[in-house]
């Protein structure tokens, strides 16, 4: 067996916590399988002086001088998050030799190629399958199974805390609210849930996805994001009655010219309905999965735990025997893939379908004015459903579902809808994907 590799851990939350456990508790199986040992020499902490009686390691290795303890490591972990001081730490850790294992999705997404920059100049690995959907292993595949292969379509619920709150609103007819609070006291919401509901973790997320499905940098403020907080119990019930549901999607798409030649990326996260006989539709609770749509492969599902420390902990040490085996073998993993360098479309050029609501005037006439409205801005409809309402005035219901259609011009128009005389109120819309 070789000498040990140093590791060093930054963070010791949630994550680092079982991380550092898994090291100890499995520390000769990992010898094993990489053919050294793993020796780890330090944790970076905030507060070092803190009784930790959950995580089995000498005391002693707690310390909060990270940058000295990274510039002495082999393999360095980071699980602190945010961008600084992560960022420094990577980089000081890379100019110093180390490869770097993280999970930080916010970092990868707004500066990503500063650290696949340094990781090839220094000759070191930077692997990241924990910054994107916890244990689920999708950026390996995206990386190396599927690179021989023409992705061109991702599809994923990537967040575990909204996936859990619209699925109890779709099974228990809860309101937003109410199904916030209940996630928070399960542990599966912060007590401040904002990077969840308002989809900028999946944001983030999606990222990283478009940018390896598709061979482009993109950032994560190049990401349309929408979040849930205004997905309403009235939107869950039309989504069922249309049998479908209501989840917070990630959607990468490759666009191509009527050519056929790949002529931009379109890269969005935001609620929609899917059909129930959608893969996706049955991702209950807390889980995440991302479905993939490529050229030879088909159609494929991964899915699984998406947060969570044991779960995450387990793609970060897949991440460090990959990358320990490599530098005992002298060698590294990928690196960054951007030659494709396509562009990243606006949200008003993305192809999609509306679900659309009305309350219209119960006359003659109003139905050909609703439908004037979808022709002036070359929308088609695909169907539509009309009931009276029981209001006493004399009013009834229009649901329309369009065909695909730029999104622009579909949000055109429901603003032509609202100034419709005949229309008393757009109810609801919400976007339409997986049919």
């Amino acid at each position: 067996m070789s000498a040990p590799l140093k590791v060093a851990l930054l963070g010791c939350g949630v994550v680092g916590s079982s991380v550092a456990r898994a090291l100890v508790d499995n520390g000769d199986d990992l010898a094993a399988r990489v053919g050294a040992r793993l020796e780890l020499i330090g944790i970076a902490v905030r507060r070092p002086d803190r009784p930790r009686p959950d995580v089995p390691v000498d005391p002693g290795l707690f310390t909060s001088d990270a940058d000295t303890l990274v510039r002495s490591a082999d393999v360095v972990i980071e699980v602190i998050g945010g961008i600084d001081p992560a960022r420094e730490l990577i980089l000081t850790a890379m100019k110093h030799g180390a490869s770097v294992v993280t999970a930080n999705k916010a970092l990868l997404a707004e500066d990503g190629p500063t650290l696949y920059a340094a990781a090839a100049e220094h000759g070191v690995d930077l692997y990241y399958e924990a910054a994107v959907a916890g244990a689920i292993p999708i950026v390996r595949p995206m990386r190396e199974s599927l690179v021989g292969d023409d992705v061109h379509r991702v599809l994923g619920i990537v967040n575990g805390t909204t996936n859990f709150v619209l699925d109890k609103m779709d099974t228990t007819g809860a309101g937003f609210a109410e199904t916030v609070e209940q996630a928070q006291a399960l542990g599966y919401a912060e007590a401040d849930p904002t990077a969840d509901v308002e989809g900028f973790d999946a944001a983030a997320k999606a990222a990283i996805l478009a940018s390896l499905a598709f061979h482009t940098r993109v950032a994560s403020d190049q990401v349309h994001r929408e979040g849930i907080t205004e997905v309403s119990a009235a939107d869950v019930r039309a989504a069922r009655e249309m049998d479908s549901v209501v989840k917070l999607l990630a959607i990468c798409e490759l666009l191509r010219d009527e050519s056929g030649t790949p002529s931009g990326v379109s890269v969005r996260v935001h609620p929609a309905m899917i059909p129930r006989s959608h893969p996706l539709a049955s991702v209950r609770d807390a889980y995440n999965a991302v479905f993939v749509e490529a050229a030879a492969a088909g159609e494929l599902m991964f899915y699984g735990p998406g947060a969570g420390g044991d779960p995450t902990s387990s793609a970060v040490l897949g991440d460090v025997v990959a990358v320990a085996r490599h530098r005992l073998a002298g060698g590294h993993g990928p690196v960054e893939s951007a030659y494709a360098d396509l562009p990243v479309v606006s949200m008003g050029d993305a192809a999609t379908r509306y679900h659309i609501s009305l309350a219209v005037a119960d006359r003659p006439g109003v139905l050909a004015q609703v439908a004037g409205a979808f022709a002036d801005n070359g929308v088609s409809i695909e169907t539509v459903r009309q009931r009276v309402l029981e209001d006493g005035a004399s009013r009834a219901e229009l649901v329309v579902v369009t065909h695909r259609a730029p999104d622009a011009a579909l949000r055109a128009t429901v603003d032509a809808l609202t100034g419709l005389e005949t229309v008393d109120e757009v109810v609801s819309w919400m976007r339409v994907e997986g049919a």
